[in-house]
């Protein structure tokens, strides 16, 4: 009798004695029932026993037949068990706050999604704000998210890392007719007396109006009044139409019908853009967004601070860049 029994034959056994039916148990295992057959023949020639017996009207298991079922069960949940323990478990999807559809995480979460294999899925969210982000990472229904890391109290950042990516520069997005829109660029001092929209009343974007706070003090420039959390690309146009505002973005903004956006100057004001995520998260997503970050930087220049910059000091330090004259 033969010791060495290959799975398969066991398969072809427990089939045929639970379904009690050479074609049933063959389209079970989707094989020929010519093949089928052939199989039971090799099991019972290797063992030395008849395993069923077959009439013209039914098929049963013998005594020999009975006896090894069990057994061949117990064979083929230790090999499925095996199998199992062995077999790479799909990662589950990675969640990215971008932000927007535009502009600097967004094309890191596009560039991304070209290299990492079609098993690993990093699903796109656009909620714009890092503060409100970071709550949500904390409590484990976000992954990643871009921003303004320095903003964030220490007791927040503790349980997050972050990557510098870029160092944005800041622009302003004006009606059509306004009387700077013809300039190429916007020096700061000529919005000495206007009131621009910088998220003023959205908690989750705490990190970007305290930002516009710091650039405004001492220009003359006004902050828009509180309003309520404008949520989605669509909404944030029309709401910015209608109220009328001039609104501080960065360089890579989404279109707003009747606006154009310029860059501003003299100092150039930098968004300090953070690629954050969970401490500990291990996730193959992860490493290609970082990578792909990396890369971005490294083509664009993106962590290199043009001449005459403007940024926080504490952001210089987080960012491990120097902004000579510019930091304040």
């Amino acid at each position: 009798m033969s010791y060495d029994v290959e799975p398969r034959l066991l398969r072809a056994f427990v089939a045929t004695a639970e379904e009690l039916h050479f074609t049933r148990a063959a389209a079970r295992l989707y094989v020929a029932q010519q093949a089928l057959s052939r199989d039971i023949r090799r099991l019972e020639r290797g063992l030395g026993v008849s395993l069923f017996a077959r009439t013209t009207r039914q098929v049963a298991l013998t005594v020999e037949g009975e006896r090894l079922l069990p057994y061949a069960r117990r064979v083929l949940t230790a090999q499925d068990e095996l199998a199992a323990a062995f077999r790479p478990v799909p990662e589950r999807p990675l969640l990215v706050d971008a932000g927007a559809p535009v502009g600097t995480a967004y094309r890191v979460l596009a560039m991304t999604r070209g290299r990492v294999p079609e098993s690993c899925e990093l699903v796109a969210r656009f909620h714009a704000g890092l503060t409100g982000a970071a709550g949500e990472m904390a409590a484990g229904r976000l992954d990643v998210s871009f921003g303004r890391f320095a903003a964030l109290p220490p007791g927040v950042r503790a349980g997050l890392e972050h990557q510098p990516v870029r160092l944005e520069p800041m622009a302003v997005l004006l009606r059509e007719d306004h009387p700077l829109a013809a300039k190429s660029a916007v020096p700061l001092a000529g919005l000495a007396g206007e009131t621009l929209y910088a998220g003023a009343g959205n908690p989750g974007t705490a990190e970007w109006t305290d930002l516009a706070a710091r650039l405004f003090a001492g220009q003359g420039i006004a902050m828009a009044e509180p309003f309520p959390e404008i949520d989605g690309a669509q909404e944030f146009v029309r709401v910015v139409r209608k109220q009328g505002w001039s609104v501080l973005a960065s360089v890579e903004f989404i279109e707003v019908p009747g606006m154009v956006l310029r860059p501003l100057v003299d100092p150039v004001p930098l968004s300090p853009v953070s690629m954050v995520w969970r401490r500990g998260l291990r996730h193959p997503g992860l490493d290609a967004l970082r990578a792909t970050a990396r890369e971005l930087a490294e083509a664009g220049g993106w962590l290199t601070a043009p001449a005459g910059a403007w940024l926080p000091s504490e952001d210089a330090r987080v960012m491990g860049v120097d902004v000579a004259g510019g930091g304040v």
